[in-house]
């Protein structure tokens, strides 16, 4: 009996794990492209939201002004990669992601130098807001853009992609460390500026010439008619929110926290900072692969809802410890956050169609990352009022367990290879 082709790639069969990136026909090339430039960007986006975080230790000293002054500089730009995340996604559904994608190399890049040779608080926050509209491109056009383009096994497709993002963290750490400590804190800036807008570059020489950047992009997609839709988004969006509450104000704690606990491992070297976040991101962006291998095999809301429960005890006991245990917490925290993506991305493009894509992911986002400047303020204010960042990560184990609540209100979703078997 013949099999129907589904329209939708999130409801095709799993396939193998050389199909994460065909290379095989104009899909195939589609697929190895898109898989390319998407993933080089999930990398960029995390390195120049974070990189701040470790650039600002400098500054203290460079410009002789409090942590809490020039870190809430970026609060604006934090808001910014939320509030323009459903105007980028929306822009993309009526004029494609690849033009989009393009835009968000050149534009990143762009502020990212311009912030490098800021001369004050006043026009580095202006291009620190820069980088955070820009920013909003990539999650809303280039998650659903590999997820319309790579067939197969999504849940380790997406966590490949993951592995980049978290690349680009653990770089935010090493690489504006290194750079900071071998030349200064405006090469921090330009450097990755530079080779942000060179990608831009290439990926349009590449559609000059010919190259495949987007599949046909159809209506279809899984049978929302199961559950209420905007019960399901409501539920989503409230956890969304509260995952990037958690990623976002640890992210933007981590290496201030490192300075003032971890002085037993690194010193007073930013570069030592920096190799400490760089290994918690480069340890958790691994750890995804195990959650996108579960998101495959496993109904995805125990996988989702497995992740969040374990970061409750890990941000619990990082108010506790300092050294090593704090090293070793901080990175399964971490972890847990980051492991629960595939999960999470699969179960918002099941009940959104793939003309709508940007639209859903942008709504997402908006609330993911309209957290992050939340995040910000309160790792300001609680250091400020405190001189620690211990009562952020009490506060935050409690959130979680709000978290884990309302995603047992989720309705349960069948693994996707249970999916594939009733198209045929």
């Amino acid at each position: 009996m013949p099999t129907s082709t589904p329209n939708n790639p999130l409801d095709a069969a799993d396939g193998h794990i050389g199909d994460h990136i065909p290379g095989r026909g104009e899909r195939g090339h589609s697929g190895r492209t898109v898989f390319i430039f998407s993933s080089l960007a999930h990398f960029y986006i995390h390195l120049c939201i974070a990189f701040y975080f470790v650039i600002v230790l400098s500054l203290e000293r460079s410009w002789d002004l409090p942590y809490h002054e020039l870190v809430s500089l970026w609060t604006l730009g934090s808001l910014m990669v939320g509030v323009c995340a459903l105007p980028a996604g929306m822009i993309a559904d009526r004029f494609g992601a690849p033009r989009m994608m393009m835009l968000f190399f050149l534009g990143l890049g762009g502020c990212a130098i311009g912030a490098g040779l800021s001369t004050g608080e006043s026009s580095l926050f202006w291009w620190l807001t820069g980088i955070g509209v820009f920013a909003a491109i990539y999650h809303p056009v280039g998650i659903p853009w590999l997820v319309r383009n790579i067939p197969g096994k999504r849940g380790k497709a997406l966590a490949l992609n993951g592995i980049f993002g978290s690349f680009g963290g653990a770089a935010a750490g090493l690489a504006t460390g290194f750079l900071i400590d071998v030349i200064n804190w405006r090469a921090a800036f330009i450097v990755p500026g530079v080779i942000v807008v060179l990608t831009g570059v290439a990926m349009i020489m590449v559609s000059r010439l010919g190259g495949t950047l987007e599949r046909e992009v159809s209506s279809h997609s899984h049978s929302t008619a199961e559950h209420p839709a905007l019960g399901i988004f409501a539920l989503l969006m409230f956890s969304m929110f509260i995952s990037g509450l958690l990623f976002n104000g640890t992210q933007t704690a981590l290496p201030k926290y490192f300075e003032l606990r971890g002085q037993s491992l690194i010193g007073d070297s930013v570069f030592g900072i920096g190799v400490l976040v760089a290994c918690v991101y480069t340890l958790a962006g691994f750890m995804q692969i195990l959650g996108g291998h579960l998101a495959d095999r496993y109904p995805l809301k125990t996988v989702y809802m497995s992740a969040i429960a374990l970061q409750i005890p890990f941000l619990w006991l990082a108010a506790q410890f300092d050294g090593w245990m704090l090293m070793v917490t901080c990175t399964l925290m971490v972890v847990a956050n980051t492991g629960a993506l595939p999960a999470e991305n699969m179960i918002l493009a099941r009940f959104a169609p793939s003309n709508r894509h940007g639209l859903a992911f942008g709504a997402k986002f908006v609330l993911s990352f309209g957290a992050a400047p939340v995040a910000v303020l309160l790792v300001s204010y609680i250091q400020d009022r405190t001189g620690d960042l211990s009562l952020l990560f009490r506060l935050y184990s409690g959130i979680a367990i709000v978290a884990v609540a309302v995603v047992m209100l989720l309705p349960s979703l069948p693994r996707m290879s249970a999916l594939a078997s009733r198209s045929t």
